[in-house]
């Protein structure tokens, strides 16, 4: 039977500046500087260890259409490992590293094949003889809007053909609108095989024929929380075999602890310690938002939490780990005191409040002065549904809680 290996991957964004993380200490900055590097590296160990027959990077290998000259040569490294193991590359930049930019071009070895700005297909051929074509491009320009799954088209004399598209899946989630395609625009082309980029969280839309987002190879900030990496599949004319592989050099996350039932500060603390030590097995580096839920202690008690000293403590020597787990920020959701639908029904000041909390989780950023601002939103992405909403959800209870203790 007719079958090939490879891997497939997406959204490198190397040599990603992290912005926004110059406040986290130097070795943890410099461990996240380095983290899409080490990613990537994995990616290429992980081809070599499986003897792949080709990789698949479907879009935004590097974060700026100005990509450095270090983020080039580290490029070109790892492709002349694969180049040493016989193993081609099939790769197409997106939005982040079109090719309108202006760079200083290093040339790439033989085995890397770029697709161009047209819609066009590649060749390969496996050492056991099997064909295949791979269908692509990449954007010409940092905005394409235009359905490109149009001009997708399949050519005989191949065994297997897999499509690679940097897009987004109409309706499918809060991405800029690039190179849209539904899912029967590409079921219908025929192809065995999708090998999707430009969202960063992993899903399999389809299993068969599999139509995949890999996600990207490392997280760049809290949003992009838990494991990161690529897909390694088998693929034949009966269909495929697909394992996710884990890359990521440091992990983010979001965690909670119900602190319900504990009552004192010292109880949080050591509870918090267990959890960070439980963390640490990973052999990582974790960075993790965290949340207290179910609080009910004396203020004094709650103040300890809250006041900063609780988060200083548990940073504390982190910086110095090899495998460190730090705590970006301590939320504490105290157990509610009051019942809002009471509240909202006895007094009009509360009904209004919570009206307006409402409000803000429809409206988000407009509601927000810094959104306002025109500089500010350059650097400042928009705020998620679920991010709108826990706004909302914070603001609310610390206010209530607040009103109701005076």
């Amino acid at each position: 039977m007719k079958r090939v290996t490879f891997i497939h991957a997406a959204d490198l964004h190397l040599d990603s500046p992290m912005s926004g993380l110059k406040h986290l200490p130097t070795a943890i900055f410099k461990r996240l500087q380095e983290s899409t590097f080490d990613a990537f590296t994995k990616i290429i160990d992980l081809a070599i260890f499986h003897a792949v027959d080709f990789v698949i990077l479907a879009g935004d290998l590097f974060d700026g259409e100005d990509r450095s000259i270090k983020a080039q040569t580290r490029f070109r490294k790892e492709m002349e490992r694969l180049a040493e193991s016989g193993i081609a590359v099939y790769a197409v930049h997106g939005n982040h590293d079109h090719m309108d930019g202006h760079w200083a071009h290093l040339p790439m070895p033989e085995n890397v094949h770029i697709f161009s700005p047209e819609v066009a297909v590649m060749q390969h051929i496996a050492e056991n003889g099997t064909s295949v074509h791979l269908y692509g491009f990449s954007y010409p320009k940092r905005h394409v809007l235009e359905r490109m799954i149009d001009q997708y088209r399949r050519e005989d004399g191949a065994d297997l053909h897999i499509g690679i598209l940097h897009g987004t899946f109409e309706g499918s989630s809060d991405h800029d609108p690039y190179a849209p395609f539904r899912m029967n625009d590409l079921l219908e082309k025929g192809f065995d095989y999708w090998a999707l980029g430009h969202i960063h969280k992993r899903e399999i839309i389809v299993s068969q024929p599999p139509v995949i987002y890999p996600g990207n190879i490392q997280g760049r900030n809290r949003k992009e929380t838990g494991p990161k990496g690529c897909y390694l599949v088998e693929l034949d004319s009966s269909g495929a075999k697909t394992k996710f592989l884990e890359t990521a050099a440091v992990i983010w996350e979001n965690a909670e602890i119900d602190a319900s039932g504990l009552e004192n500060y010292q109880d949080v603390y050591e509870t918090c310690i267990n959890l960070m030590e439980e963390k640490r097995k990973n052999r990582l580096g974790t960075v993790i938002n965290l949340t207290l839920t179910g609080v009910a202690m004396p203020d004094h008690e709650v103040r300890s939490l809250t006041n900063g000293e609780l988060l200083e403590t548990l940073q504390e020597d982190e910086a110095d780990e090899e495998s460190f787990v730090w705590i970006s920020g301590i939320s504490v959701n105290e157990k509610r005191m009051w019942n809002k639908e009471k509240l909202a029904q006895d007094s009009e000041f509360f009904s209004e409040l919570f009206k307006t909390a409402d409000q803000f989780a429809e409206r988000g950023e407009n509601a927000l002065p810094l959104y306002s601002h025109p500089l500010a939103r350059r650097f400042i992405g928009e705020l998620t549904k679920d991010e709108k909403q826990s706004i909302a959800e914070e603001a609310e209870a610390l206010l209530v809680g607040l009103l109701y203790k005076s």
